[in-house]
């Protein structure tokens, strides 16, 4: 260990010997990728006063007397609680708390790079939707909205609605709508290129999971009326013995309207969109059935569900969630600026036409740039966070959520 192994000048300073040393993805992980700053000075016994005892007491006294203070002086209107159980990280499935940690820290880092929003991680050592409910709720004093993270299906559909029941702060579970957010901003371009209107769109979303459920339920919020959600055992559709209530729900709204029943095969003859979030693998013969210049969003990671080499085979628009490739649907696009515009509106909730008009805000910002390669812009296009701020917020308003 040498004096300068670290940038950070007290605490502990990891050891420039560690077992990864020389992985650069390791070396940036190294002592973990937040600190706390502070944002006033303590120069003297004066600063001292003022930001500690006796000073501070006066600003505790005025909260407690009227608890709306808190918004102006503490960071509580402007941080987010980032909760995980660690049951459903990226790719890697359940692989507990401590080891979800990295992603936690990744995103708070993207919540303040690009949002401007501070954030905390919180790793829960429990997999139990009561206790996860109740400690969350116990938290919540100390937050100003609540990014649910990680957390498998079906338990992370039950956990945001009752918290967003309990808390009057916003509550959001990212791998659900900011993946919707996106789909849908990425979707409504990819329809302007190939002249498609969304009333008379099929489409097939394989994959019945917190993203499916959610881009599913978007997409329908936004004019898609042909639309069929597919989980291992085939179609959602009512006449199935072994549907969840919350796929029961979807089935009923989806597949069922237009008599969508079967296997994967059976719904993508013909189909004009294919979304896939399941991790699977789609033959090509199947994706060869769509129609022509169809639309293929395989958004699994690392491998898509359609490779884009056999997707441009077939299909006009082709998206991943990859960075290496062209048209990344990438969370990061939506909910730095989501959790923005909430709180510069001091919201209670985050709306379906908050999320809608996230989507919309994206979808714009492509403007006359928009081609085949390019249907939602760059996460570092520095107009993406104030545009979608700036239209949630006005959702916000329009929503009757927001309070100031």
């Amino acid at each position: 260990m040498t004096a300068d192994s670290t940038d950070h000048a007290l605490g502990p300073r990891p050891d420039d010997d560690h077992p990864f040393a020389g992985d650069p993805v390791f070396d940036l992980h190294l002592g973990g990728k937040l600190e706390t700053v502070a944002t006033v000075a303590l120069t003297g016994r004066d600063d001292l006063s003022k930001a500690y005892t006796p000073g501070v007491a006066r600003v505790c006294e005025a909260i407690a007397e009227d608890p709306v203070m808190t918004r102006h002086y503490t960071w509580v209107p402007n941080t987010v609680a980032i909760v995980t159980d660690g049951t459903a990280v990226l790719g890697l499935g359940d692989i507990g708390p401590s080891a979800a940690m990295p992603v936690m820290e990744g995103k708070a880092v993207l919540f303040k790079q690009f949002g401007g929003v501070d954030a905390v991680p919180i790793c829960l050592a429990t997999t139990d939707v009561e206790e996860i409910i109740e400690t969350v709720a116990r938290l919540a004093p100390s937050f100003g909205g609540v990014n649910l993270e990680d957390i498998s299906a079906p338990r992370c559909f039950e956990i945001e609605d009752r918290l967003k029941e309990r808390l009057d702060i916003p509550v959001f579970h990212d791998d659900q709508h900011g993946t919707a957010v996106v789909a849908l901003a990425a979707l409504q371009n990819a329809l302007r290129l190939t002249g498609r209107d969304p009333a008379t769109t099929r489409v097939v979303i394989q994959g019945a999971g917190a993203a499916g459920v959610a881009v599913a339920k978007i997409l329908l919020e936004a004019g898609v009326t042909d639309l069929a959600v597919l989980d291992r055992q085939g179609v959602l559709h009512s006449s199935r013995s072994d549907l969840t209530p919350v796929k029961r729900a979807l089935a009923e709204v989806t597949a069922d309207r237009h008599d969508r029943r079967g296997s994967l095969a059976d719904v993508m003859a013909g189909a004009d969109v294919y979304l896939g979030v399941s991790g699977g693998t789609v033959p090509e013969e199947v994706v060869a059935s769509m129609a022509p210049e169809a639309i293929i969003f395989g958004l699994a990671n690392p491998q898509p569900e359609v490779h884009p080499d056999v997707a441009h085979r077939y299909a006009r628009v082709v998206a991943t969630g990859r960075s290496d490739f062209p048209n990344q649907i990438n969370n990061v696009l939506a909910f730095p600026g989501i959790f923005r515009g909430a709180f510069d509106v001091g919201a209670t909730a985050i709306t379906e036409g908050m999320k809608l008009a996230a989507a919309t805000a994206l979808a714009d910002l492509v403007g006359d740039d928009l081609a085949e390669d390019l249907i939602v812009p760059s996460p570092f296009d520095p107009r993406v966070g104030p545009a979608v701020s700036a239209a949630v917020a006005e959702a916000a308003r329009r929503d009757g959520v927001a309070t100031r």
